[in-house]
């Protein structure tokens, strides 16, 4: 290996995987169950699209709350600037769908009235008194959201595959085989 970086912690590597998994899950059921007529698998996947989605915006907090405890390890000195900031930018703006879009899908179930269950453990109140008109253009929104996130993904993957088969600068070693080594101060 003619590299050196540093990895993430154990912590950030299994928030990171686990949330991935989720949203690889999360966000082709979001596309689907749209599209699907009313019944029994519909109901389904709105359930666990719902739950999901909870569970995903939980995890990203504790995510956040991570990083700012144990701080991300430095790009290596070799990444392209251009690249620094395409990464940055990419990366904040999936944090922001992360959290902004349950947000956005809770506020629009409060809003229709809709129950918003976490695996049949208990459901979140509404938040916004009920309004059917105004739901369909946030859970609309929430949707468009959705499919940003889904090209956000994609350009998240393409970088991530990037450098691991042409730059093989060691980048994607650091969210899955590197030891993590505190920032210098």
């Amino acid at each position: 290996m003619a590299y050196q970086v540093a990895g993430y912690s154990v912590m950030a590597k299994t928030y990171h995987w686990i949330v991935a998994i989720l949203v690889l899950i999360m966000v082709p059921m979001g596309l689907v169950m749209t599209d699907l007529g009313p019944g029994a698998l519909q109901n389904t996947l709105y359930f666990y699209h719902k739950s999901i989605g909870i569970l995903l915006f939980l995890l990203v907090v504790l995510r956040l709350l991570q990083h700012w405890i144990t701080p991300a390890p430095p790009p290596p000195a070799s990444l392209a600037p251009v690249l620094r900031i395409v990464s940055r930018s990419v990366h904040g703006l999936l944090y922001l769908v992360l959290i902004a879009n349950p947000i956005l899908g809770w506020i629009g179930l409060s809003l229709y009235g809709a129950p918003m269950p976490f695996f049949g453990l208990f459901d979140l109140p509404s938040i916004v008194p009920q309004n059917r008109p105004a739901s369909e253009s946030v859970l609309d929104f929430h949707a468009t959201v959705g499919v940003v996130f889904a090209w956000l993904i994609t350009l998240h993957i393409l970088g991530a595959l990037y450098h691991w088969l042409i730059a093989k600068d060691g980048i994607i070693e650091r969210m899955t085989t590197a030891p993590y080594q505190k920032p210098k101060e």
